[in-house]
């Protein structure tokens, strides 16, 4: 079975060729189901914000395998 090449289509390369020019990454617009949900909730409450910067600041300066604040 060592001395079998493995043969690769055609379609399999092009496909592969469309992959890697492709760009990757989210869509920059939002979809209608998207607008109309961001539309619906209004924006955020200020403390949230306040509330995520913190935990993202206690996340970061956490110490040991566990540990707790």
């Amino acid at each position: 079975m060592a001395d079998k090449q493995e043969r690769i289509s055609d379609a399999t390369k092009e496909a592969d060729r469309r992959d890697a020019e492709a760009s990757h990454g989210a869509p920059q617009v939002p979809t209608a189901a998207e607008s109309e949900a961001a539309e619906r909730h209004g924006k955020a409450d200020p403390e949230t914000g306040e509330h995520y910067e913190e935990m993202l600041e206690r996340g970061a300066n956490q110490q040991g395998e566990g540990r707790l604040p």
